[in-house]
């Protein structure tokens, strides 16, 4: 099975955190937590739809800036997610800049803001052309722990504790779609945009009786008609989807190790924070982060199929193995 989802941290365990998820067959990705993020390339920033912040500490909300500094000018809507006061810190943020000029812009990006309390989500919508200034009052609506919901995917969130609210996230495909792309050729056709037509008529449920146009060739200049069920039994077929899971920053206690395991539960990737080394404990305890040991045992009770430690504490800075040593030692023997 080829993933849709192509998960990689945007920088090493001891540097700022951040999880960079491009989508397959399309141009877009969604990022969690927006630290320095000066290692992705251009044409990857600007693929991202949604960012979903964890909490503002400064190594998870500092690429703020590069990010609106490569949207601005751009035909475009951002969606940022966040905990308690993400509002404020935004409006803080783009307070700090003079916007004068930006009302001549011919392409209106927009930035959409979402914050996530216990019951319920606020949203506010920044033009660019309005100098970033709202035009409403913000909407309220309820909240059920998903964030986006989409025919393909969801994002969801959980309220975890760091001494400040502080998100975790996962993303979940619906199910998989697997292309045969010897059954495609088979055909006569071509691999290209075509397939997330294709994908997205059965994410949406769409008649399996009904045509279907593939076009392809350059310029789309050819095209084969079938009908969708046909074509997805000859070329398709359906799979569980991924889940992936990120946690960032969190104090280990009951309610969290709890909230956690559940929210986990079954992910086909976990990305966790380990930022101490379990004789450091204490330490750990004091700065609201969980140890290497304890992210390991995390990610065993909530039975996920691979485990990436990450946010190392730069007293190991030389000593990153022992880290993820620890981690995945404890993940593989309380598996068993």
């Amino acid at each position: 099975m080829r993933p849709s989802f192509h998960p990689r941290l945007v920088n090493g365990p001891f540097d700022d955190p951040g999880l960079f998820i491009p989508f397959l067959f399309e141009k877009r990705a969604i990022l969690f937590d927006l630290g320095d993020i000066h290692s992705l390339s251009t044409r990857d920033i600007l693929k991202v739809s949604h960012v979903f912040i964890t909490h503002t500490h400064m190594d998870h909300f500092v690429g703020f800036d590069r990010l609106l500094r490569l949207f601005l000018g751009r035909e475009k809507h951002l969606y940022l997610y966040g905990p308690e006061g993400i509002l404020k810190n935004v409006e803080g943020k783009l307070g700090g800049y003079s916007w004068n000029l930006v009302e001549h812009y011919s392409h209106r990006f927009v930035l959409n803001v979402t914050e996530v309390h216990p019951e319920y989500l606020i949203s506010q919508e920044y033009p660019c052309q309005n100098n970033f200034l709202p035009t409403r009052a913000p909407l309220k609506h309820p909240f059920n722990g998903v964030l986006i919901d989409e025919p393909a995917l969801s994002v969801s969130g959980v309220r975890l504790d760091h001494k400040i609210p502080c998100l975790g996230f996962n993303i979940k495909e619906r199910f998989h779609v697997n292309i045969m792309k010897d059954r495609v050729y088979g055909l006569g056709l071509e691999i290209g945009p075509w397939l997330r037509e294709f994908k997205a008529a059965l994410y949406n449920h769409k008649d399996l009786e009904s045509k279907f146009e593939v076009r392809f060739g350059k310029k789309q200049a050819k095209k084969k008609e079938f009908v969708l069920g046909d074509l997805s039994n000859r070329i398709a077929r359906k799979t569980p989807g991924q889940k992936v899971t990120y946690i960032a920053d969190v104090v280990f206690s009951k309610a969290n190790i709890a909230k956690i395991v559940s929210f986990a539960k079954d992910s086909d990737h976990l990305f966790i924070e380990a930022a101490f080394l379990e004789k450091h404990r204490d330490i750990a305890r004091k700065k609201c982060h969980l140890t290497a040991y304890q992210a390991g045992r995390i990610a065993a009770l909530a039975g996920v199929k691979q485990l990436t430690p990450f946010h190392f504490s730069p007293r190991y800075i030389d000593q990153g193995h022992l880290l993820r040593e620890e981690a995945m030692g404890a993940f593989n023997s309380c598996k068993e």
